[in-house]
């Protein structure tokens, strides 16, 4: 079908605006984390030998652009664009944290004009929609350019039992709305334990668990079985002194929040869809590792996970941990899955470790941690290659993706096979998605979604954290200047 002919003063405005951007400061992004001096340099870290592509092995195309942006409309490519660039702008995030924080932001018109900014621009590109019928859109338009979607309800953290119990409704409906529609359409529903659970209770429950791996005689009556949270490597530090015991209640809220997530698991596994535990800070990651590793040896599908637990490889004891847990899932014939990530909560990590006199749980550097998740993929497609467990490979980091998908056909592991998958937030990293798509490989698109007043302090929180992702996105804005030029230059000869 012919594309629609776009003035040429709209590319000559893009290259324009996109230049300026694209000279802005070098910022570490989500998946490039570690020492912030350490990505100021000029010359490139060159991969070890034995991890090189070779020209005839070359996996990902990223030459052809009208390959790569098959199925994507001119309108779209133009609106992304612009979008990607003013996102890039890092005073855009703080320009939404004093927003959020203003007292403006109760004033009728002020909140109508700058709601109704972001619906049209950041939302409509980051978000999948406001509820589920506009999610099913979404999710449909990601089906016909050969994406998945992985439906992430955009709550942040609750505050008590109702806003629990809430939560839990729409992660019901979520998972209904999910098999409502076609197998191929979507790959997880995701959740927040902290939607579930109050992070309070979620860090009293991690200092108990904490305290039970120094001390295993330690007694902890309300915990399940579970496979292991720590390794040798693990940081303690969080918990300097013997913690209390939790309270009736307490106990009873948290038994409340183990009988919830229970609920989802059991509709998850009754309907056949996967179930996707998001991960947090490590001053409450033990509990919700305890939750999804507990639900994990519950609730599975024969020899395939159900259950995919968060590892943030950033960690230095990510791998370990990881290694220690998947071990011990097979020990008791448990199929464990796992959603691999760099990590999102560097600065607050590093400033909780210092303000306590420890060192930072993250590692000295980026390229560590570009090695540790390299690594993590590594073993968790060896693993896969040998009939065992399944990971979903979060990445937005091009070099890491064209690792791991030449490694999985070393491996003998099927492009189109479940236990593997790709996947990136939405409006973010397309290249990278359909670069893996055109390869042959499953790729999902990461969906928050929720009313825009909603979801707007959930994307605040997610920006702040993850200053410097956005600003990354030069990639992806070449690319696309690059198919939109070849496509005026078609429309025009």
């Amino acid at each position: 079908m012919a594309n629609k002919v776009v003035s040429p003063k709209v590319f000559r405005d893009l290259r324009c605006f996109a230049r300026c951007l694209n000279t802005a400061p070098t910022v570490p992004p989500m998946n490039f984390t570690g020492n912030y001096d350490a990505t100021n340099v000029t010359k490139p870290t060159l991969l070890p030998a034995d991890q090189l592509v070779a020209p005839e092995k070359k996996v990902i195309n990223f030459d052809d652009v009208k390959e790569l942006f098959t199925g994507v409309s001119t309108s779209k490519m133009i609106r992304s664009s612009l979008t990607l660039q003013m996102a890039s702008i890092e005073s855009m995030v703080d320009i939404g944290i004093w927003v959020m924080n203003s007292k403006f932001k109760h004033t009728p018109i002020f909140r109508e004009v700058i709601m109704g900014f972001v619906k049209n621009t950041f939302y409509e590109h980051f978000c999948a929609g406001k509820d589920l019928a506009e999610v099913r859109r979404t999710v449909t338009k990601l089906s016909n350019v050969g994406l998945k979607g992985m439906l992430d309800y955009g709550v942040e953290h609750a505050t008590e039992n109702d806003s629990c119990d809430q939560s839990m409704k729409v992660f019901l409906q979520t998972a209904e709305s999910a098999k409502s529609l076609p197998s191929s359409y979507v790959s997880f529903v995701v959740v927040k334990v902290t939607a579930l659970c109050t992070p309070k209770l979620l860090k009293r429950v991690s200092d108990l668990l904490r305290r039970e791996h120094k001390n295993p005689s330690f007694n902890l009556p309300w915990k399940h079985k579970a496979l292991p949270l720590f390794a040798d490597s693990s940081r303690l530090y969080h918990t300097a002194e013997k913690p209390e015991p939790l309270t009736v209640e307490e106990e009873r809220d948290l038994q409340l929040a183990h009988d919830r997530l229970m609920k989802i698991c059991k509709k998850c596994l009754e309907i056949d869809v996967e179930l996707l535990i998001d991960a947090e800070d490590t001053s409450i990651q033990p509990a919700i590792d305890y939750f999804a590793y507990s639900a994990a040896i519950k609730y599975h599908k024969d020899d395939h996970p159900l259950i995919f637990g968060t590892i943030q490889a950033y960690l230095k004891d990510s791998k370990e941990r990881m290694v220690i847990a998947k071990r011990a899932a097979e020990k008791m014939g448990v199929p464990m899955g796992f959603k691999l990530v760099r990590g999102a909560y560097m600065s607050s990590e590093n400033d909780l470790a210092s303000s306590l006199g420890f060192k930072s749980p993250i590692h000295d550097s980026i390229q560590q941690t570009h090695d540790c998740y390299n690594s993590c993929a590594e073993f968790m497609l060896d693993e896969i290659a040998n009939g065992s467990g399944a990971v979903v490979l979060a990445t937005h980091n091009i070099e890491s993706g064209k690792l791991a998908a030449s490694k999985a056909i070393d491996f003998g592991i099927r492009k189109d096979s479940q236990k593997l998958q790709f996947a990136q937030l939405y409006g973010m990293a397309e290249g990278l998605s359909f670069g893996l798509r055109n390869a042959g490989f499953q790729v999902s698109k990461y969906l928050p979604f929720g009313p825009v007043e909603q979801v707007m302090p959930y994307l605040i929180r997610r920006a702040e954290e993850n200053r410097g992702l956005l600003s990354t996105s030069a990639f992806d804005r070449q690319l696309m200047r690059k198919e939109l030029t070849r496509r005026f230059e078609v429309a025009t000869s």
